[in-house]
């Protein structure tokens, strides 16, 4: 008997519902596109800084 017992334990421990799963607070939700905005400003900031400094020397290698 305790063979059978054994695995009927197993199985409903295993059928046991998990928790749901805890709803986002409007807070966390609008976070992570804020970071990726943030971070596309970031990177747009030194593309201009990068291009203003190539622009700078190609005039400086045109100019005689």
């Amino acid at each position: 008997m305790k063979w059978t017992l054994l695995p009927l334990a197993l199985l409903l421990a295993a059928c046991e519902p998990a928790a749901p799963p805890t709803p986002e607070t409007p807070a966390s939700v609008l976070a992570a596109p804020a970071r990726t905005l943030d971070r596309a400003r970031a990177v747009e900031g030194q593309l201009r800084d990068a291009a203003a400094a190539q622009r700078e020397r190609i005039d400086a290698a045109t100019q005689p």
